[in-house]
C-alpha cells in the first residue's frame, strides 16, 4: 500500500452490490473507515461485521436525489462510485443512474475538495454506442473527468464471484430446463469473446488505484488471464454444474425476439429478465481488454496485480447446481 491509509475515510456508493461489498471488505482490511452509501441501508447490516466495530458505517444515500449525496461526501478522504444497473426498472434508468448519477458522485466529491476518486464503469463504455447501457458509461465516465481531472476509471468485463449474475444466471436457466433441452442461448453464434474477471481482483484494482498516486488520471481495462467465446463459457458452465443440455445458436437478426421476451418476463415482480434487446446489443462486440481503445489500454497488470482464473474459482460455487451438490458424482 502507497502511504498510511489508516482511520482516512473512504465512501463507496453502491457498497452493498456484489462488487461493493467486496470492496467494502478489502477497504477494511486495509485500515479504511467505511462509510457505504446505499439506498436501503436496512438491507445491508451485513456490511458491518467487515472492519472492526464502528469501522463500517451506513449511510443512506441516493444518487438520483443530489443532497443525499453531498451529504454522503461530508468529510471523505476518498470516493468510490460503484452504482450501476444491468437493466432498467420503473425510476431506475440508465440515464439517471449511470449517467446522471455518476455526475451527482463527481460533483460533490469535487466540491468537498476530494482527490482520490475511482470510478467503475465497464469495458465497451462509449457515449457514442447504440446500447443505452455502454452508451451511459460513456457519459459517466466523462462527466467524471469533467469534475475530477484526477479520477481514475476502472473498466472490467464480465466480473465473477460466488453471488455473480453471469454464470449463477446461466446454470440457473440451464438447470430448470429438462435433460438434453435445447437451449437458444448462444446469441449471435457464441462467437462473442469474454475476458471474466473475478470480483476479489476489481476490488483489489479499487484499492490499488485509490492508494497509488500513479493511478490518478488513468483509465485501467480489467480482464482476467484467459479470453473464452461465449460457447465456451457456457459449455464450461454446464461441465462445472454436471448439466448435459444442447445448446442452440441464434443469429443476431433473430436475437432481439428473445430480449423482447427476456423483458416480458422482467415484467413480473421478484424476476429479472434472463436476456434484453439492449444486452443483445452489447454482445455484438468483444468484450475485452483492448477491443475498443486499442492495445495501449492500461490493465490490472499495471495496478501490480496477477488476477485469478475462472477454473479455479468458478467450480466451487456451480457445484449448488448438481443433484448432490459437493458430494455429487460426475457421469461419464
Amino acid at each position: 500500500m502507497t502511504g498510511d491509509m489508516t482511520g482516512r475515510l473512504a465512501v463507496v456508493f453502491g457498497g452493498s452490490g456484489f462488487i461493493g461489498r467486496n470492496v467494502v471488505r478489502e477497504l477494511a482490511k486495509r485500515g479504511w473507515r467505511v462509510r457505504a452509501a446505499v439506498r436501503r441501508p436496512h438491507h445491508a447490516q451485513f456490511l458491518r461485521p467487515m472492519g472492526a466495530v464502528g469501522q463500517v458505517q451506513l449511510f443512506q444515500a441516493n444518487v438520483r436525489h443530489r443532497p443525499s449525496v453531498e451529504r454522503a461526501v461530508k468529510g471523505a478522504h476518498a470516493v468510490v462510485n460503484l452504482v450501476g444497473i444491468l437493466h432498467q426498472t420503473g425510476a431506475q434508468s440508465f440515464s439517471r443512474v449511470q449517467a446522471q448519477g455518476a455526475a451527482a458522485i463527481a460533483q460533490a466529491a469535487a466540491k468537498e475538495g476530494v482527490e482520490r476518486f475511482v470510478q467503475l464503469s465497464a469495458i465497451g463504455a462509449d457515449a457514442d454506442s447504440d446500447s443505452l447501457y455502454a452508451r451511459t458509461k460513456g457519459e459517466a465516465e466523462r462527466a467524471v473527468r469533467d469534475s475530477l481531472a484526477g479520477a481514475s476509471i476502472l473498466r472490467p468485463s464480465v466480473v465473477f464471484g460466488p453471488e455473480d449474475r453471469f454464470f449463477n444466471k446461466f446454470a440457473t436457466l440451464m438447470s430448470m430446463a429438462p435433460a438434453f433441452a435445447p437451449l437458444p442461448l448462444l446469441i449471435g453464434g457464441g462467437e462473442t469473446k469474454f475476458q471474466p474477471v473475478y470480483v476479489d481482483d476489481v476490488a483489489d484494482a479499487v484499492c490499488a488505484a485509490l492508494e497509488n498516486p500513479s493511478a490518478r488520471g488513468e483509465t485501467y481495462e480489467l480482464g482476467g488471464p484467459r479470453i473464452y467465446s461465449f460457447r465456451e463459457l457456457l459449455e464450461f458452465t454446464l461441465d462445472a454444474a454436471y448439466l448435459r443440455r444442447i445448446l442452440v445458436p441464434v443469429p443476431f437478426a433473430l436475437a432481439p425476439v428473445l430480449g423482447l421476451a427476456g423483458e416480458a418476463i422482467g415484467l413480473v415482480p421478484f424476476f429479472d429478465p434472463p436476456i434484453t434487446r439492449d444486452q443483445i446489443k452489447l454482445m455484438k462486440r468483444d468484450n475485452i481488454v483492448g477491443a475498443i481503445v486499442g492495445a495501449g489500454a492500461r490493465t490490472i497488470g499495471d495496478l501490480g496485480l496477477a488476477p485469478k482464473t475462472v477454473e479455479s474459482i468458478v467450480p466451487a460455487y456451480l457445484a449448488r447446481f448438481r443433484k448432490y451438490g459437493q458430494f455429487a458424482e460426475r457421469l461419464a
